[in-house]
Protein backbone atom coordinates (compact mmCIF):
# COMPACT_ATOMS: atom_id res chain seq x y z
CA UNK A 1 0.00 0.00 0.00
CA UNK A 2 1.45 3.57 -1.05
CA UNK A 3 2.03 5.86 1.99
CA UNK A 4 -0.23 8.83 1.16
CA UNK A 5 -0.98 10.55 4.56
CA UNK A 6 2.51 11.61 6.02
CA UNK A 7 2.68 13.00 9.58
CA UNK A 8 5.63 14.71 10.37
CA UNK A 9 6.47 16.03 14.25
CA UNK A 10 8.57 18.66 14.70
CA UNK A 11 9.05 21.81 12.61
CA UNK A 12 12.49 22.76 12.76
CA UNK A 13 15.21 22.28 9.45
CA UNK A 14 14.72 18.20 8.92
CA UNK A 15 11.43 18.14 9.24
CA UNK A 16 10.37 20.85 7.48
CA UNK A 17 12.70 19.26 4.61
CA UNK A 18 11.39 16.50 5.02
CA UNK A 19 7.57 17.88 5.35
CA UNK A 20 8.60 19.56 1.48
CA UNK A 21 9.59 16.30 -0.60
CA UNK A 22 7.09 14.35 0.78
CA UNK A 23 4.63 17.61 -0.78
CA UNK A 24 6.63 17.79 -3.57
CA UNK A 25 5.83 13.58 -4.35
CA UNK A 26 1.85 14.52 -4.01
CA UNK A 27 1.37 13.64 -0.74
CA UNK A 28 -0.70 14.72 2.19
CA UNK A 29 1.12 16.20 4.95
CA UNK A 30 0.66 17.26 8.88
CA UNK A 31 3.63 19.06 10.33
CA UNK A 32 3.47 19.46 14.22
CA UNK A 33 5.34 21.39 16.36
CA UNK A 34 4.64 22.47 20.00
CA UNK A 35 5.33 26.24 19.13
CA UNK A 36 3.20 28.20 16.99
CA UNK A 37 5.99 30.59 15.88
CA UNK A 38 7.95 27.45 14.84
CA UNK A 39 5.01 26.48 11.95
CA UNK A 40 5.03 30.32 10.54
CA UNK A 41 8.86 29.48 10.13
CA UNK A 42 8.45 26.47 8.63
CA UNK A 43 5.41 27.60 6.88
CA UNK A 44 7.23 30.35 4.77
CA UNK A 45 10.34 28.07 4.26
CA UNK A 46 8.05 24.96 3.10
CA UNK A 47 6.63 27.06 0.43
CA UNK A 48 9.41 29.15 -0.59
CA UNK A 49 10.91 25.62 -0.80
CA UNK A 50 8.14 24.53 -3.12
CA UNK A 51 8.35 27.79 -5.56
CA UNK A 52 12.19 26.95 -5.89
CA UNK A 53 11.27 23.43 -7.14
CA UNK A 54 8.53 24.27 -8.89
CA UNK A 55 10.96 26.55 -11.53
CA UNK A 56 13.12 23.56 -11.41
CA UNK A 57 10.61 21.27 -12.37
CA UNK A 58 10.88 18.93 -9.00
CA UNK A 59 7.31 18.55 -8.23
CA UNK A 60 6.04 15.01 -9.33
CA UNK A 61 2.24 15.34 -11.24
CA UNK A 62 0.93 18.22 -8.58
CA UNK A 63 1.10 21.97 -8.93
CA UNK A 64 2.31 24.47 -6.84
CA UNK A 65 -1.14 25.19 -5.74
CA UNK A 66 -2.17 21.30 -5.16
CA UNK A 67 1.52 20.91 -2.88
CA UNK A 68 0.79 24.11 -1.10
CA UNK A 69 -2.58 23.03 -0.23
CA UNK A 70 -1.76 19.97 0.85
CA UNK A 71 0.18 20.75 3.84
CA UNK A 72 -1.43 20.92 7.46
CA UNK A 73 0.01 23.04 10.55
CA UNK A 74 -0.59 21.86 13.74
CA UNK A 75 0.19 21.91 17.46
CA UNK A 76 -2.30 19.31 18.16
CA UNK A 77 -1.21 15.40 18.35
CA UNK A 78 -5.03 14.35 18.29
CA UNK A 79 -4.44 13.12 14.27
CA UNK A 80 -5.42 9.29 13.70
CA UNK A 81 -4.90 6.59 11.38
CA UNK A 82 -1.44 8.14 9.09
CA UNK A 83 0.20 6.28 6.71
CA UNK A 84 3.53 7.06 7.85
CA UNK A 85 4.57 9.01 11.42
CA UNK A 86 8.17 10.62 11.09
CA UNK A 87 9.73 11.81 14.18
CA UNK A 88 12.20 14.61 13.48
CA UNK A 89 12.67 16.00 17.19
CA UNK A 90 16.21 17.22 18.52
CA UNK A 91 19.02 14.26 19.08
CA UNK A 92 17.62 13.66 22.56
CA UNK A 93 16.89 10.01 23.47
CA UNK A 94 14.58 10.94 26.77
CA UNK A 95 12.98 14.06 24.37
CA UNK A 96 12.78 11.34 21.44
CA UNK A 97 11.12 8.53 23.33
CA UNK A 98 8.80 10.78 24.78
CA UNK A 99 7.39 12.16 21.44
CA UNK A 100 7.37 8.40 20.29
CA UNK A 101 5.00 7.18 22.53
CA UNK A 102 2.64 9.62 21.95
CA UNK A 103 3.31 9.31 18.14
CA UNK A 104 2.13 5.19 18.17
CA UNK A 105 -1.33 6.73 18.57
CA UNK A 106 -0.98 8.67 15.78
CA UNK A 107 -0.35 6.10 13.27
CA UNK A 108 -2.79 4.23 12.04
CA UNK A 109 -2.87 0.28 12.55
CA UNK A 110 -1.46 -0.72 9.22
CA UNK A 111 1.11 2.61 9.15
CA UNK A 112 4.88 3.12 9.61
CA UNK A 113 6.36 4.90 13.11
CA UNK A 114 9.70 6.04 11.91
CA UNK A 115 12.36 8.53 13.56
CA UNK A 116 15.16 10.91 12.04
CA UNK A 117 17.66 9.82 14.45
CA UNK A 118 21.25 10.82 12.99
CA UNK A 119 22.98 8.20 15.90
CA UNK A 120 20.73 6.94 18.81
CA UNK A 121 19.60 3.02 18.54
CA UNK A 122 16.41 2.38 17.04
CA UNK A 123 16.42 -0.77 19.13
CA UNK A 124 16.43 1.20 22.75
CA UNK A 125 13.44 4.10 20.94
CA UNK A 126 11.51 0.95 20.02
CA UNK A 127 10.95 0.21 23.77
CA UNK A 128 9.13 3.27 24.11
CA UNK A 129 6.76 2.41 21.02
CA UNK A 130 3.36 0.75 20.89
CA UNK A 131 3.85 -1.98 17.95
CA UNK A 132 7.80 -2.11 17.27
CA UNK A 133 7.86 -4.58 14.64
CA UNK A 134 6.46 -1.16 12.72
CA UNK A 135 8.79 1.42 13.57
CA UNK A 136 12.11 2.13 11.54
CA UNK A 137 14.76 4.85 11.65
CA UNK A 138 15.09 6.95 8.96
CA UNK A 139 18.01 9.10 8.66
CA UNK A 140 17.54 12.13 6.23
CA UNK A 141 20.75 14.03 5.50
CA UNK A 142 20.20 17.71 5.46
CA UNK A 143 19.71 20.06 3.82
CA UNK A 144 16.62 17.25 2.85
CA UNK A 145 15.77 19.00 -0.47
CA UNK A 146 19.14 18.25 -1.75
CA UNK A 147 20.45 15.34 -0.55
CA UNK A 148 19.31 12.29 -2.28
CA UNK A 149 20.65 9.40 0.44
CA UNK A 150 18.47 8.10 3.64
CA UNK A 151 19.35 5.89 5.92
CA UNK A 152 16.96 2.77 6.67
CA UNK A 153 17.58 1.48 9.90
CA UNK A 154 15.38 -1.30 10.88
CA UNK A 155 15.80 -2.24 14.62
CA UNK A 156 15.89 -6.08 16.25
CA UNK A 157 12.11 -5.51 16.37
CA UNK A 158 11.34 -4.03 12.98
CA UNK A 159 9.48 -6.30 10.26
CA UNK A 160 10.86 -6.66 7.06
CA UNK A 161 7.94 -5.50 5.65
CA UNK A 162 7.94 -2.23 7.52
CA UNK A 163 11.87 -1.95 6.62
CA UNK A 164 10.69 -2.35 3.08
CA UNK A 165 7.78 0.37 3.02
CA UNK A 166 10.26 2.37 4.22
CA UNK A 167 12.54 2.05 1.40
CA UNK A 168 9.58 2.51 -1.12
CA UNK A 169 8.58 5.70 0.18
CA UNK A 170 12.44 6.84 0.04
CA UNK A 171 12.31 6.18 -3.51
CA UNK A 172 8.81 7.40 -4.17
CA UNK A 173 10.45 10.81 -2.83
CA UNK A 174 13.45 10.23 -5.18
CA UNK A 175 15.69 9.41 -3.15
CA UNK A 176 18.03 6.30 -2.58
CA UNK A 177 17.45 4.44 0.34
CA UNK A 178 20.63 2.31 1.99
CA UNK A 179 19.86 0.17 4.71
CA UNK A 180 21.80 0.20 7.60
CA UNK A 181 22.62 -2.04 10.73
CA UNK A 182 21.43 -0.86 14.14
CA UNK A 183 24.91 0.07 15.41
CA UNK A 184 26.04 3.67 16.87
CA UNK A 185 25.91 6.36 13.95
CA UNK A 186 24.85 3.59 11.31
CA UNK A 187 27.00 4.44 8.27
CA UNK A 188 27.46 8.08 7.12
CA UNK A 189 27.76 9.70 10.93
CA UNK A 190 30.35 6.61 11.67
CA UNK A 191 32.37 7.54 9.00
CA UNK A 192 31.69 11.80 8.81
CA UNK A 193 31.49 13.13 12.35
CA UNK A 194 35.15 11.85 13.52
CA UNK A 195 36.98 13.56 10.28
CA UNK A 196 34.99 16.61 11.49
CA UNK A 197 36.22 15.73 15.35
CA UNK A 198 39.79 15.61 13.96
CA UNK A 199 39.23 19.25 12.39
CA UNK A 200 38.36 20.07 16.18
CA UNK A 201 41.71 18.52 17.03
CA UNK A 202 43.58 20.16 14.37
CA UNK A 203 42.18 23.67 14.89
CA UNK A 204 42.58 23.14 18.85
CA UNK A 205 45.98 22.37 18.29
CA UNK A 206 47.55 25.18 16.15
CA UNK A 207 47.90 23.47 12.91
CA UNK A 208 46.13 26.18 11.16
CA UNK A 209 43.34 28.54 10.87
CA UNK A 210 39.43 27.73 10.41
CA UNK A 211 39.81 28.84 7.11
CA UNK A 212 42.81 27.54 6.51
CA UNK A 213 41.85 23.84 7.64
CA UNK A 214 38.33 24.01 5.01
CA UNK A 215 40.75 25.01 2.48
CA UNK A 216 42.84 22.21 3.16
CA UNK A 217 40.32 20.24 2.76
CA UNK A 218 38.34 21.33 -0.39
CA UNK A 219 41.39 21.81 -2.43
CA UNK A 220 43.49 18.43 -1.21
CA UNK A 221 40.75 16.21 -0.88
CA UNK A 222 37.80 16.93 -3.36
CA UNK A 223 35.44 18.24 -0.44
CA UNK A 224 32.21 20.41 -1.81
CA UNK A 225 32.57 22.20 1.95
CA UNK A 226 35.36 22.31 4.56
CA UNK A 227 34.79 20.31 7.46
CA UNK A 228 34.58 23.09 10.23
CA UNK A 229 32.03 24.95 8.33
CA UNK A 230 30.35 21.61 7.66
CA UNK A 231 29.87 21.33 11.58
CA UNK A 232 28.76 24.87 11.84
CA UNK A 233 25.69 23.99 9.69
CA UNK A 234 25.16 20.59 11.50
CA UNK A 235 25.10 22.28 14.62
CA UNK A 236 27.96 22.20 16.95
CA UNK A 237 25.66 20.54 19.52
CA UNK A 238 24.35 17.64 17.21
CA UNK A 239 28.14 17.01 16.56
CA UNK A 240 28.78 16.77 20.03
CA UNK A 241 25.75 14.24 20.75
CA UNK A 242 26.71 11.83 17.99
CA UNK A 243 30.39 12.31 19.01
CA UNK A 244 28.97 10.96 22.65
CA UNK A 245 26.55 8.28 21.27
CA UNK A 246 29.43 6.61 19.32
CA UNK A 247 31.68 6.86 22.25
CA UNK A 248 29.66 5.11 24.77
CA UNK A 249 27.89 2.64 21.81
CA UNK A 250 31.41 1.03 20.84
CA UNK A 251 33.28 1.83 24.07
CA UNK A 252 36.24 3.06 22.21
CA UNK A 253 38.18 6.31 23.24
CA UNK A 254 38.48 7.05 19.06
CA UNK A 255 35.70 8.33 19.22
CA UNK A 256 36.21 10.64 22.70
CA UNK A 257 34.76 14.43 21.40
CA UNK A 258 37.38 16.90 21.11
CA UNK A 259 37.74 19.30 24.35
CA UNK A 260 37.31 22.42 22.30
CA UNK A 261 34.03 21.18 20.20
CA UNK A 262 32.18 20.84 23.79
CA UNK A 263 33.48 23.94 25.25
CA UNK A 264 32.23 26.10 22.06
CA UNK A 265 28.84 24.07 22.90
CA UNK A 266 29.13 25.22 26.50
CA UNK A 267 29.73 28.98 25.11
CA UNK A 268 26.67 28.81 23.30
CA UNK A 269 28.33 28.48 20.03
CA UNK A 270 26.60 25.89 18.07
CA UNK A 271 27.20 27.15 14.18
CA UNK A 272 24.86 28.61 11.76
CA UNK A 273 21.93 28.66 14.05
CA UNK A 274 23.51 30.49 16.70
CA UNK A 275 25.17 33.00 14.50
CA UNK A 276 28.28 31.60 15.78
CA UNK A 277 30.77 28.30 15.86
CA UNK A 278 33.88 27.82 14.35
CA UNK A 279 32.97 30.90 11.59
CA UNK A 280 30.54 34.37 12.75
CA UNK A 281 27.35 34.34 10.51
CA UNK A 282 25.15 37.39 9.73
Amino acid sequence: MAIQNVFVAGAGQMGTGIAQVALQAGMKVTLFDIAEGQLDRARERVAAGLTKADRRGKLNGVTLAEAQAALTLTTDLSARDMDLVIEAAPESEPLKRDLLARLSEVVGEGGVLATNTSSLSITRLSQAVRRPEAFVGMHFMNPVPLMALVEVIPGLATDESTRDRAADFVRALGKTPVVCRDLPGFVVNRLLIPMLNEACFALLEGACSPQQIDDAMKLGAGLPMGPLALADMIGLDTCLAIMEVMQRGYGDDKYRPCPLLRQYVDAGWLGKKSGRGFFTYG
